[in-house]
């Protein structure tokens, strides 16, 4: 009854009620959260994961970027940061940080299919940061809690994260340790009924603006894989110093902070879930992590050529459109093709996953594909806009400065070729 009540809303396109900041919350009452059919009927033709529910959830997303975000993103981008408390309560408010997070803290309970379409939509910002930070917010500082964490941690962080009253961060990386997670050096040692933390995080999303961070930290001397613990620690308690905000070749639009914490005491009951899980939470969310990050960047690359091909129709040289050059459309159908080819890889790998298979191999195959194809994308779009793409005033431009991220944030090209690797039992033996 609730799926025919939201097609119904679909059919009659009846989309004006989900522009309000409530509206699309109200999907949840109405959306089957069951595995989507491989071929679920789509606005127009068919689609292969999607049903009239996933457009819904797009076109009503679609509505808040173009009133309440792109029309500022050029100042943001200036400005180095937006304002992460305003932008999330709207998404908040309307559902989108929580769309397969349980309902009883805020979530709308669909499946992950959901979130890659949610993802898709965000492509259409007009930079790179936002969407990374959103993407922090409801895709990698939260899982583990949203999984693991008692009713408590998930009441205090959980909750208000979904509604967006809070922004978050995720403290992982360190100097010295990025896609090598098992050398983080922060600690966190026991002393009564509290953990007394000592050292730093590097390259913090929304670290300057953030609540709370989902910290990794040692919480023991066994070995690196098993000595880690997630927990939920608040940006305002004694001993937490936003040391810098980093300045940054791409993302402009996104704070990025270093934090160092000098014996800052978080109660023990701040742990997600076991002690010394921490590593395998982490591990966990890898998969949805990368596809959220593929789902985004499709969407950004698909943008990017469409402006392209507009802009070289537009622009002559020699006489006729660059775009009439077979250099130059050749190499934009072969781009095109490409972007198809991992689209189709990203909802393989999202239908596998939503049926509770082990798409790691899949997804880091996709997330390895992906930075490598936006790199082609932005460096052979950015040639056909000639001076104008090596100035900051158009998408290409911005494109070309954020996408880089990809093949190094959420583990790097290498780190995914060894995962591929060993999944292809290729590795040499130890």
């Amino acid at each position: 009854m609730r799926a025919l009540r939201l097609n119904q809303l679909v059919i009659s396109r009846r989309f004006n009620q989900f522009t309000s900041r409530a509206g699309v919350r109200s999907l949840s009452d109405h959306v089957s959260s069951r595995p989507v059919p491989p071929s679920a009927p789509e606005t127009a033709g068919d689609h292969l994961i999607y049903t009239q529910e996933h457009f819904a959830l797009k076109e009503s997303l679609r509505k808040i970027i173009d009133q309440e975000i792109n029309p500022h993103v050029d100042q943001w981008e200036a400005e180095g940061t937006f304002p992460a408390h305003k932008i999330f309560k709207i998404l908040g408010s309307a559902g989108f940080l929580g769309v397969n997070k349980p309902v009883e803290y805020g979530g709308l309970g669909l499946d992950f299919s959901y979130s890659v379409a949610v993802s898709e939509e965000l492509g259409n910002i007009r930079c790179g940061g936002i969407p990374m930070a959103i993407g922090v917010q409801t895709d990698m500082a939260t899982p583990a809690l949203a999984r693991f964490g008692s009713a408590e941690l998930k009441e205090e962080f959980l909750l208000p994260s979904i509604l967006g009253d809070k922004v978050a961060c995720l403290g992982v990386s360190e100097v010295g340790a990025g896609s090598d997670v098992s050398s983080i050096l922060t600690k966190a040692v026991r002393k009564g009924d509290e953990y007394v933390i000592n050292g730093g995080k590097m390259w913090t999303t929304n670290g300057t603006q953030a609540d709370w961070i989902c910290l990794l930290a040692n919480t023991s001397d066994a070995a690196p894989h098993r000595n880690k613990s997630l927990i939920c620690l608040p940006m305002t308690l004694p001993g937490v110093h936003i040391a810098r905000k980093i300045d940054k070749l791409g993302m402009w639009s996104s704070d990025t902070a270093e934090v160092f914490f000098d014996d800052v005491r978080v109660p023990c009951k701040n742990i997600i879930g076991q002690e010394g899980m921490g590593f395998t939470y982490q591990m966990l969310q890898f998969q949805e992590e990368r596809l959220w990050a593929v789902a985004n960047i499709v969407t950004m690359m698909d943008n990017i050529i469409q402006e392209t091909i507009q802009y070289t129709r537009q622009r002559k040289i020699f006489k006729q459109p660059v775009l009439y050059h077979q250099s130059v459309n050749f190499r934009l159908a072969e781009l095109q093709t490409e972007v198809e080819l991992l689209r189709s890889l990203l909802y393989r790998a999202t239908a596998l996953y939503i049926k509770g298979n082990d798409v790691t191999k899949l997804a880091s195959m996709a997330k390895l594909k992906g930075g490598r194809l936006a790199r082609e994308v932005g460096d052979s779009c950015l040639q056909y806009w000639g001076g104008m793409g090596f100035t900051s005033d158009v998408l290409v431009s911005r494109f070309y400065r954020d996408s880089r991220l990809l093949s190094i944030g959420g583990g790097a090209d290498e780190v995914m070729l060894g995962i591929i690797c060993k999944y292809m039992d290729t590795l040499p033996k130890k």
